[in-house]
């Protein structure tokens, strides 16, 4: 049992993985490189409300991440990528730089998505590009840029209904959202960097340069596109492939921390030593986007909930603020922490939340949680799965998936101060606890 303060800190904050095509220039040596991931509500992001408590930006990205999983799951679509609802960007951002010579970008980064755009001059008429701060990237000033052709294997890794040939035989890509979101233009290759430790570019990286957008994550002007990082052919880490050994990890900071959190690429994203732990890795066909892990249970305290669920049963996600669960499971560990910590629970918790207790007092003793993937136990820090709400109420970081068609998500609140990592080719994720803010 642990003691839950009135004050602790808490933050909101890839089919075989390996077979896809290179289509970034490759180097004889691979390659490791660090990008800076910015959240959103951090005070280091162009988003940053002043005037917001720590509580508003908490249930600002929650309900975001709601939003964000009912939309996808509503839409006919598919492929699906996942939406930006409510007029906010997601979660992370990062800097791109596309261009001979380099043009500077803000991007929204998105592990539900699979292609690299941002907006290009010259739109196709007025009312065709979203507002942004900067000028639009014209490709007529980058001597590198070339566009793809309708005969490309690029342009074929589109779904046909992604695609079409337009004038001068260049493929034209159209890209839509379950939010209704989307971008349309030509596929083209140019050089890509990053903001960088290592000051990395990547020739004839592939993406789209879009004349026609509609988004409703820019209410602030300030994000001009996306960076995919997701599991599809076109994502960033599909075109990255053999360059960083087919690996990534990334270690998420607490949203209010002055620092970034950290994506690491190549050998610079293996974790290693003490208390690492690894569990398979899987894609579903029936979800190609998304990163698969097998929970066998969860325990609260002494006590083990074991999974009904079939195998390759819950994704992961850096994106999701809150961890999402099948009913069930979520009832009986709203049960453990009831009788364990003695709240009296409330018949209508304050959204999003799915369940808060009341109690008495400067605190309250919660049970601890370890998570049990096929391999892996993963022992989560308290404020990985609680906060306190207005002084007086427990309220768990879990949600029942009810409205998911039973889609389950391991959130980014739960993977707070941890590196994860992705081996694509081993098929696997690695955890171990780290203190992000001092590790980067």
């Amino acid at each position: 049992m642990h003691s839950l303060l009135l004050l602790f800190s808490f933050s909101a904050h890839l089919y075989s993985l390996s077979n896809f095509i290179p289509f970034v220039e490759a180097t004889k040596t691979q390659t490791s490189f660090t990008i800076d991931l910015i959240h959103h509500d951090s005070p280091l992001s162009p988003f940053y409300d002043s005037s917001m408590t720590s509580s508003d930006i908490f249930k600002k990205a929650a309900l975001r991440s709601i939003a964000r999983y009912a939309l996808s799951e509503s839409s006919n679509q598919f492929p699906e990528s996942i939406v930006f609802p409510n007029g906010a960007v997601g979660d992370y951002l990062t800097k791109i730089y596309i261009g001979t010579p380099p043009v500077e970008r803000i991007a929204v980064a998105d592990t539900g998505s699979d292609l690299i755009w941002v907006q290009c001059s010259p739109c196709d008429d007025n009312s065709s590009c979203f507002s942004q701060d900067s000028p639009l990237f014209d490709p007529n000033n980058s001597s590198t840029y070339t566009p793809i052709s309708c005969t490309s294997e690029n342009c074929t890794l589109l779904y046909q209904n992604q695609r079409t040939c337009g004038t001068s035989n260049v493929c034209e890509y159209l890209y839509k959202y379950g939010d209704h979101s989307y971008t349309s233009g030509e596929l083209a290759s140019d050089s890509v960097s990053f903001d960088s430790t290592s000051g990395v570019t990547f020739p004839n990286s592939i993406f789209g340069c879009g004349h026609n957008n509609s988004v409703t994550f820019n209410s602030t002007k300030k994000a001009t596109g996306l960076v995919g990082l997701g599991a599809g052919p076109l994502s960033l880490v599909s075109q990255l492939g053999d360059q960083i050994g087919h690996k990534f990890s990334y270690c998420l900071v607490p949203v209010g921390s002055n620092s970034t959190s950290k994506l690491k690429f190549g050998d610079d994203a293996i974790i290693s030593g003490n208390g690492v732990v690894s569990t398979p890795l899987t894609i579903n066909s029936s979800t190609p986007t998304y990163y698969n892990l097998n929970l066998e249970g969860i325990t609260v305290g002494n006590n083990t909930i074991q999974s009904t669920q079939n195998s390759s049963n819950i994704i992961i996600d850096s994106g999701t603020t809150f961890t999402y669960l099948d009913p069930s499971m979520f009832n009986d560990i709203v049960t453990l922490v009831t009788e364990s910590s003695a709240v009296e629970a409330l018949q209508d918790p304050p959204k999003p939340y799915g369940f808060c207790g009341s109690f008495q007092g400067s605190g309250v003793n919660v049970p601890d949680f370890v998570f049990h993937f096929t391999g892996a136990d993963v022992a989560l820090p308290t404020e990985n799965m609680y906060t306190v709400v207005d002084n007086n109420l427990l309220c768990l970081l879990l949600l029942p998936n009810t409205g998911l068609n039973g889609l389950s998500i391991f959130g980014n609140l739960a993977q707070i101060n941890f590196q994860v990592e992705y081996d694509l080719q081993g098929n696997k994720v690695s955890f171990a606890p780290a203190n992000c803010t001092n590790s980067n």
